[in-house]
């Protein structure tokens, strides 16, 4: 999974690889990355079962969908064997959750020999952030871990989080790299969604990760171009011949046609 791929991802649907049904069912979604979760979203007693029926649903593909699997961390038990399962796994990436230093997403990377999509969910894993970036294809930030780390109640108003969040876009972009917003945990608050999506979209990020399908369609809308967007974009290439010019009562130059054609690339998901 390169990185250009992964810039154009919208949505990011979390499902737990121990649910078939969820796995049957995520093959007929519209979410830009599927991710298999060996991680948060399986009990214990069903680490094995998720890990086996992970590496098959990928096998099987999603419809020519991209789908990752997110596996344990490190220090957990279950470590050892997702390295061993997912690195002869056909996933083409695998996220790997509380990195809190470089080291740790260095060795991921290494041992998977896959790239690394790497979650920023510590108050150390942001300070690292830089550093973690150069050994990952992208960050996602874990946004309940680390509002529990930071001790910040959990709710619509993120302004506790927004140092650490933008320490996350910074650190992306500075790798160029994709760097995805956390999870919104109200399932049926369609409009709480959609002001995170928009605040996640203001702050830099690429997408959005997702805990349900009913989501998918916001985060899709919120993090699309409008057609305005569109429009304005697709004049200002028609109209830019190289250079320093006006166009539309503003200079533009070959960075603004730069950020045009990334804004059609986007509208094309």
């Amino acid at each position: 999974m390169d990185i250009a791929t992964l810039r154009l991802c919208r949505s990011l649907l979390f499902l737990p690889a121990s649910n078939p049904r969820a796995i049957e069912k995520a093959r007929g979604l519209d979410a830009d990355l599927v991710v298999l979760d060996c991680e948060d979203a399986v009990k214990p007693e069903d680490k094995a079962a998720a890990r086996e029926a992970a590496v098959e649903a990928v096998r099987q593909g999603f419809g020519g969908r991209p789908a990752v699997i997110r596996m344990n961390g490190i220090g957990t038990p279950w470590y050892e064997e997702d390295i061993l399962a997912f690195r002869k796994s056909e996933a083409p990436a695998i996220v790997v959750p509380k990195i809190d230093k470089a080291s740790e997403a260095e060795e991921a990377a290494g041992l998977l020999d896959k790239p690394v999509l790497a979650m920023i969910e510590t108050a150390a894993g942001v300070l690292d952030a830089a550093r973690i970036a150069r050994h990952s294809a992208a960050l996602v930030a874990g946004t309940n871990d680390l509002s529990a780390d930071l001790g910040i109640p959990l709710g619509i108003d993120r302004s506790g989080l927004a140092h650490s969040l933008q320490a996350v876009i910074l650190a992306a972009r500075a790798a160029r790299i994709a760097a995805f917003d956390g999870v919104y945990n109200g399932l049926e608050d369609e409009e709480g969604l959609t002001r995170q999506c928009a605040e996640g979209r203001a702050f830099g990020f690429d997408g959005k990760s997702l805990i349900h399908p009913n989501q998918i369609a916001t985060a899709n809308r919120m993090f699309s171009p409008s057609a305005e967007e569109v429009a304005s974009a697709e004049r200002l290439i028609a109209a830019a011949t190289g250079g320093a010019e006006r166009h539309e009562g503003k200079m533009i130059e070959t960075l603004h046609v730069e950020q045009a054609q990334a804004v059609l690339a986007k509208a094309r998901c």
